[in-house]
């Protein structure tokens, strides 16, 4: 028989996850993960086989947490450019400060060596993408790919941010961007 955990997979893989964040990729190891959560480093074996394995089920579980957090953004949203701005306000502001960022892109670089990771990535491209055009729904003359645009503009202006953080907030930098972008596609053709 085999006993019961005293910790579950879903909170031992969000201390990993923490761990990664803080300290970076490298940091998640069975010994550390063993002193963070009080279990023995051969309990972590045991569930999880190896540091390739652990690493990946815990950006999967981020993945996660990332799919609802976008979920239940896009359900509050408004179904205008408004609310397409809103959307992604909303969710810039799990990425924190500048290091927080900084050790994020670390955290992203592991997601593009895995072709699981990477399959991931891109179904939330895809649900971010129809979320956003959801949003532009009642606009005339938009970009067939307009969720898709908004969603990299977007991610451009993450990165545009990151490299001067003091100039501006970073939810306050990513709005205004984002107000300019939407402003530039929904003015006037006559206007542009």
């Amino acid at each position: 028989m085999t006993r019961p955990k005293t910790q579950s997979d879903e909170h031992v893989l969000e201390l990993a996850s923490r761990l990664m964040h803080n300290e970076g990729p490298e940091a998640l190891t069975f010994e550390r993960l063993a002193r963070a959560s009080g279990l023995s480093g051969s309990t972590l074996v045991q569930r999880f086989k190896s540091k390739a394995l652990l690493k990946q089920r815990t950006l999967l579980h981020a993945w996660d947490r990332l799919d609802r957090n976008t979920e239940e953004a896009a359900r509050w949203a408004a179904k205008t450019p408004t609310g397409a701005i809103e959307l992604l306000v909303t969710l810039s502001g799990s990425y924190g400060d500048i290091q927080s960022y900084a050790e994020g892109l670390l955290i992203l670089r592991e997601d593009l060596r895995d072709p699981v990771l990477r399959a991931r990535g891109a179904t939330w491209k895809a649900a971010l993408s129809k979320a956003l055009a959801d949003c532009f729904a009642g606009e005339a003359n938009m970009p067939e790919d307009i969720g898709l645009l908004m969603a990299s503009h977007w991610q451009g202006s993450l990165l545009w941010w990151s490299f001067d953080p003091d100039e501006m907030d970073l939810t306050a930098y990513v709005e205004h961007s984002l107000k300019r972008f939407v402003s530039a596609l929904t003015a006037p053709a006559r206007s542009r």
